[in-house]
């Protein structure tokens, strides 16, 4: 006999339509308009009515059906201890670009999990290759109408995506975008390319094919493959170089024009790393379609650069530049990808407050390998090794992604704690908007 799922409430918010209705952390959600909930698809499908009857099970066993009306699709306020409201769902691709198979051992056992989860995708905006999605779970995101949904393409060439994924059902799973499609879901998509394989050609053809599913598919980023330094016994994977980082542009380029023309959207967007191998400049911001894919680094240092400017601009109207009153020495440090835009960006900082003294240091990523560039890989021994002695001021800013989430903790497990004892000196954690940049800063 399968086991109910213990859907238990871990937190109500303030002012909510639950916290109205008495329900606590602790209870159980058992079923909504009589039917037993599975897991976030149904939940969030199940409360979207205007009337919807929920059936709750207080902590001495006590049930409550509780009426409520309420706006449609207004949310109850309630989080689940599980955001999913069921286990999540590992990957069981062995793909060839994976980093997680590129890390070393001994690290904590979360940072190895490989989620594969549409749920996720959904709730969280990760990434799904599709090759775990069942029929099952199909028919609920087209029945349920979820959107948005991201998808990791790498390639529309089926035998070439069995081969990468390591899944012999990796390129009939790509037929299930055609569902999604008809059934009107929006989605995004990734490719992680990977030189000599799935780029030139390869890259042509799958952006051809994806171009089909304009609008409902609303945009598609191409990354550059991460390498670590721990890929013994992996997949032999070369580095893209600057030559190669200008072709792949060039593709992408010929693409969004194509698309301009006939869609009035650029829909294939560029990583900002190959701008920055290839010794490009970044797009401007239009060029971006709304920052659709800034979770896969695509405009982030775009808009960095807008928000500061603006950010800038307001702080000139109110102050008044160079501004003399605000003094003191401080120091930033960054990964190697960010570190040139950033060192703009204070070196204009520091011509409007002239007694600010800013010390900025590029981080070299010897943990994961030289070759991975971007601050959210940055461990928290690499920092202390590489800042150790340096002249630091009166307190250190390091950029919000060296963190778990939500958490005070690197990588390598060094908590910010751990940091500030070793370097003797306070750490500021700075938000990714420029405005925080600039406040984070001047409000010294």
């Amino acid at each position: 006999m399968k086991k109910q799922k213990e859907h238990i409430v871990k937190s109500v918010k303030t002012g909510s339509i639950a916290m109205e209705m008495e329900i606590e952390a602790g209870d159980k959600i058992l079923a909504i308009d009589n039917t037993e909930i599975e897991d976030i698809f149904d939940y969030q499908f199940l409360i979207q009515d205007t009337y919807i009857e929920v059936l709750v099970e207080k902590p001495d066993g006590e049930q409550w059906l509780l009426e409520i009306d309420k706006e449609f699709d207004e949310d109850l306020g309630i989080t689940f201890e599980n955001g999913l409201m069921d286990e999540y769902r590992h990957c069981h691709n062995k793909c060839i670009f994976c980093f997680i198979d590129q890390m070393p051992k001994g690290m904590r056992e979360t940072l190895y999990f490989k989620d594969d989860d549409s749920r996720l995708s959904f709730l969280q905006g990760n990434y799904v290759t599709l090759t775990n999605m069942s029929e099952h779970d199909i028919d609920r995101i087209c029945r349920y109408h979820l959107s948005p949904i991201n998808i990791s393409f790498q390639t529309m060439n089926p035998s070439l995506r069995c081969k990468m994924l390591n899944n012999r059902f990796a390129g009939e799973a790509l037929k299930k975008v055609d569902i999604l499609n008809e059934a009107g879901i929006r989605m995004n998509g990734q490719i992680v390319l990977c030189k000599g394989i799935n780029d030139g050609k390869e890259l042509e053809f799958s952006i051809s094919e994806l171009m089909k599913y304009i609008p409902n598919l609303e945009s598609v980023s191409v990354v550059p493959v991460g390498l670590s330094k721990y890929r013994e016994g992996l997949y032999p994977l070369e580095p893209f170089e600057k030559e190669d980082a200008g072709e792949v542009l060039s593709i992408i380029h010929k693409y969004q024009r194509e698309c301009m023309e006939k869609y009035g959207i650029h829909f294939i967007h560029a990583s900002d790393e190959w701008y920055i191998l290839a010794e490009e400049e970044l797009p401007e911001e239009e060029k971006y379609d709304g920052y659709l894919q800034l979770e896969n680094g695509v405009g982030m240092l775009r808009l960095l650069l807008e928000e500061f400017k603006e950010a800038m601009k307001e702080r000139k109207e109110r102050e008044g530049f160079p501004n003399m009153e605000v003094a003191g020495e401080i120091s930033m440090a960054t990964g190697l990808l960010a570190y040139p835009y950033i060192r703009r960006m204070t070196e204009e900082v520091q011509e409007a407050y002239p007694n600010l003294k800013i010390n900025l240091y590029p981080i070299t990523n010897y943990f994961f390998g030289e070759r991975i560039t971007v601050s959210g890989l940055l461990t928290g021994q690499d920092i202390r090794d590489q800042l150790s002695g340096k002249k630091l001021g009166e307190r250190l800013l390091l950029p919000q992604n060296v963190l778990r989430s939500g958490e005070r903790v690197f990588l390598d497990d060094l908590t910010v704690d751990d940091l500030e004892k070793a370097l003797q000196v306070p750490i500021n954690i700075v938000k990714s908007s420029g405005c925080d940049f600039v406040d984070s800063i001047v409000n010294v």
